[in-house]
């Protein structure tokens, strides 16, 4: 779907939250009256008798609404169903969908003791935004028992926040940090320097991409790391000259090691910290997001969250299979398809082909400066192959990380031999670095392209000093998170933050991506800024694209009759601002199939 037919401005209102003294948010741009954004509620107590049909679109998602009723559209003005139409002021929703649109006027006969018409003059309703890649679970149990590492320029940084987290705590309390920037070692990041500023203390802190760990020599200890461990994937524990573990723990299966000794998370502390993030991504605009993993304690706290009340948004899960893993794996995962609550579900399955370009394990054509970046994660490319046969003849779709350009052609070519499901198109996430070549075969082989452009807005510097620039080379760096040249060559291109490790508020991901460079840094130069998009093609990434990732275009991505009624209600159209401007617009109110939540606070984003 073409992105000028993604937005609709209209009224609505909040059927069964609305304070009793409603918020009034101004926008920066442009400046309504206050009046002009007070919801309002509207709902009749007796039945409505215009006459109406079946929607053009029977077909329910049964993770959206399982128990809705069925929705109609009614026989009235045209502009009332006519999506693009920038009068459009209401929007008439039942049975957790949308039912019409239009104006009050000609959307008052719809409305009965089972139809809302939601109002917000003057404001701006989206589609609901979705983050297209997000670890919601592990990332936010991070984020709640660790130390915020976020803008620590300088190890000297680094040990003061560890320092203030250690104050009053045993000395033999586990702390862990997350958002670790390796640039702020000279050299290959150690853990000795945690070892002689905190003697005995286990230290663990996971570096920004969320693919290694530095951890302190006490930590090494307990985890028993020797150096001599030997894995089935990529992962590997580093030692120095002598033969010891440096403290640079590489890849998942040799993390693993480490967090199997971390204390203990218990299920409600865990969904504590995920319900608190979550609400934090739905002021920011969310309404959905796809989280590609479910591992433990996954399912047991967003059932713990649903026992006790509702999540704020939707998640699409895709479990990850683990690299060279045996069928009796994948099949364990294969029964997991379709497991759901009334928000979340699982669809879909997660490989990780490659690592990390700055760990020195993404899979290029060519070693890097440092002699790496040439292998696999997955050692055996048949049992790869294998994996994702089995899961196409089943038809669940897939979603390869493939960060190096041999990472992406191997899991382009692999894609084309096993042809396409009907549940929904196979995607590649990441594609930090994609040569010429490869563009148009995303297209092609209608393989979704999932990027996360923050990461190169926020993780590498216009200049190629830093580490991921450094290591791939000139050439490569240049081909990094090529969106404009993707959608010039027909591909889909979801848009997502891969949260905790890119900001979670979309507005700040959205103006990033049409700036390429930070948005709070108006004097940092853009990375690779031919590549920008505009604002259209941006919020198309997480709405219409996202909803097209996920198999679900004919439910999500848009505001009309018989899609799901998932809104996101700006104060302002974030079209008509710049993009400096669109971190600050207010979202005045989340939408997820039908039920509305307000956010009266929601101003600036947060990196």
């Amino acid at each position: 779907m073409h992105a000028d037919t993604l937005l609709l401005a209209a009224h609505v209102e909040n059927p069964a939250e609305e304070p009793p003294h409603p918020p009034t948010i101004e926008p920066r741009n442009p400046r309504p009256s206050p009046a002009a954004h007070t919801p309002t509620t509207t709902r009749a107590t007796t039945p409505t008798t215009t006459a109406a049909a079946p929607i053009a679109n029977p077909t329910a998602n049964p993770t959206a609404n399982p128990t809705a009723s069925p929705t109609v559209t009614a026989e009235a003005d045209p502009a009332a169903t006519e999506v693009a139409n920038p009068s459009a002021t209401a929007v008439a929703i039942a049975g957790g969908r949308v039912i019409a649109v239009g104006d009050s006027a000609a959307l008052d006969a719809l409305r009965g003791p089972d139809t809302a018409v939601h109002s917000f003059p003057g404001a701006t309703i989206l589609p609901g935004l979705v983050d297209a890649h997000a670890h919601p679970v592990w990332g936010s149990i991070e984020i709640g028992r660790g130390v915020d590492l976020s803008g620590a320029a300088t190890l000297e940084q680094v040990c003061a926040r560890l320092a203030d987290a250690a104050h009053g705590l045993p000395a033999d309390e586990w702390i862990t940090g997350f958002d670790l920037d390796v640039n702020v070692f000279d050299g290959d990041p150690a853990g000795a320097v945690f070892g002689e500023r905190f003697p005995g203390r286990p230290i663990s802190l996971m570096t920004r991409d969320a693919h290694a760990l530095v951890v302190s020599p006490r930590a090494g200890e307990l985890a028993g790391l020797t150096g001599r461990e030997t894995f089935t994937d990529a992962s590997t524990v580093v030692v120095g000259a002598d033969g010891r573990p440096t403290g640079y723990v590489v890849e998942l299966q040799a993390m693993d090691l480490v967090f199997d000794h971390y204390p203990e998370v218990p299920v409600a502390t865990a969904a504590a910290h995920v319900l608190r993030q979550l609400r934090t991504l739905a002021r920011g605009g969310l309404t959905g997001l796809h989280a590609l993993d479910f591992t433990d304690p996954s399912e047991a706290v967003y059932r713990h969250i649903e026992e006790r009340g509702e999540l704020p948004l939707r998640i699409r899960c895709s479990p990850l299979v683990p690299a060279d893993s045996a069928p009796a794996v994948w099949r364990d995962i294969a029964g997991l398809q379709g497991r759901r609550g009334r928000r979340w579900h699982v669809e879909g399955a997660k490989f990780m082909l490659d690592g990390t370009a700055d760990n020195g394990t993404a899979w290029f054509d060519r070693p890097d400066t440092h002699g790496e970046n040439r292998e696999p994660l997955w050692r055996d490319l048949d049992a790869y192959r294998a994996a994702m046969r089995f899961f196409a003849g089943r038809g669940i779709p897939t979603a390869t990380h493939a960060i190096g350009d041999q990472a992406v052609r191997f899991a382009l070519d692999v894609i084309e031999e096993i042809g396409p499901v009907e549940r929904g198109p196979h995607r590649i996430e990441h594609i930090e670095s994609l040569p010429d070549d490869l563009l148009d075969r995303f297209a092609a082989l209608g393989v979704v392209a999932g990027l996360q452009p923050v990461h190169g807005t926020r993780h590498t510097r216009a200049d190629g000093t830093d580490k991921w620039s450094l290591r791939i080379g000139p050439d490569r760096a240049a081909r990094g998170w090529r969106t404009r040249d993707l959608l010039d060559h027909g591909a889909v291109v979801a848009l997502g933050s891969d949260w905790p490790i890119g900001p979670g508020d979309p507005r700040i991901g959205l103006a990033d991506c049409q700036l390429r460079r930070p948005v709070e840094e108006p004097h940092t130069p853009p990375v690779q800024p031919g590549q920008a998009l505009t604002a259209r093609e941006a919020y198309a990434g997480m709405t219409a694209a996202a909803a097209r990732a996920a198999g679900a275009a004919a439910e999500l991505g848009e505001v009309a009759p018989g899609y799901l009624a998932d809104l996101t209600v700006f104060a302002a159209n974030p079209l008509d601002l710049p993009p400096e401007e669109q971190p600050g617009n207010p979202v005045l109110a989340t939408v997820v199939g039908g039920t509305v939540q307000l956010h009266p606070h929601s101003t600036e984003g947060t990196p």
